[in-house]
């Protein structure tokens, strides 16, 4: 009795972080496991979620570097695809690539459509 109480927290742990069959960690959220009456809570490996890419804050300032005079109010191109709007953005996807160049902003557009 006392080896199954010694080894059901590890085994808990296991579980809850999604050790596979070939040692690989799945992540996962916090898990609860009860054993004669407890409940024990266990914190598991937080899935490593990118933070959301917000358009007005990061995807805006680097349109406005590119992308002006044109294609902001009162530019040419501002009626037929405004980039001062986050539809436009998605519906382009990565054609907006013919102007932007810089790997690092490229990136951030990508998370940004993929959300």
């Amino acid at each position: 009795m006392w080896l199954m109480r010694a080894a059901f927290p590890i085994l808990a742990v296991i579980i809850a972080s999604g050790l596979n069959g070939c040692g690989h960690m799945r992540p996962r959220t916090v898990f609860a496991a009860a054993h004669a009456g407890e409940t024990i809570a266990i914190a598991a490996f937080s899935s490593t979620v990118p933070p959301k890419v917000d358009f007005a804050t990061q995807i805006r300032p680097i349109l406005e570097a590119r992308c002006q005079p044109c294609h902001f109010n009162g530019g040419k191109q501002y009626a037929h695809l405004p980039f001062d709007r986050a539809e436009t953005i998605k519906f382009l996807g990565t054609k907006l690539f013919t102007r932007i160049k810089d790997e690092k902003e490229q990136r951030l557009i990508r998370e940004f459509l993929a959300q």
